[in-house]
């Protein structure tokens, strides 16, 4: 009896250490800085800051940004996808104006998202986490809210 409650322990410990180890190989998962030197954003300015956490949520991540504009004002925002190509709700407000996102997986390290607004495409971005995974680079065309075409390259590192 006390060989089948030590097999049983060491069964739930191993499902509970799962989750964090799952998200210790994605890597997408952690605290990624804006660096403004190696961003391109045109047209310009760029924010003056940004953090991305990202973390793992079911099969997909929950991405939350913090940071302020060009101008100083705060930004904030938030969405979680699943990599199902699925429209998800964007909380708070995306500088671009999108309502909702949707992701595709393309490999461990690189996916590609359509930004929408009211259901239409406003925006597309693809995202690929360097192989060392210290720097994630985003590049991203679409409309802002101003209604100009943007071509965005924002270059994170990871924290």
């Amino acid at each position: 009896m006390k060989n089948l409650l030590k097999f049983v322990a060491i069964g739930i410990l191993a499902v509970v250490a799962s989750g964090p180890l799952f998200a210790q190989s994605n890597p997408l998962v952690g605290t990624w800085k804006l660096n403004p030197e190696k961003s391109k954003f045109n047209p310009g300015p760029g924010p003056k800051s940004m953090t991305r956490t990202v973390e793992a949520q079911g099969d997909g991540v929950k991405y939350t940004f913090d940071g302020l504009s060009a101008d100083g004002t705060a930004v904030a925002y938030s969405f979680a996808v699943s990599f199902d190509g699925k429209d998800n709700a964007i909380t708070g407000s995306m500088p671009s104006g999108a309502d909702s996102i949707s992701a595709t997986r393309i490999d461990s390290n690189t996916f590609d998202a359509t930004l929408k607004q009211g259901g239409k495409v406003i925006g597309t971005s693809k995202v690929k986490v360097s192989h060392d995974g210290k720097v994630t680079t985003v590049t991203s065309k679409g409309t802002n809210a101003a209604g100009q075409a943007t071509n965005d390259v924002s270059v994170y590192n990871k924290q």
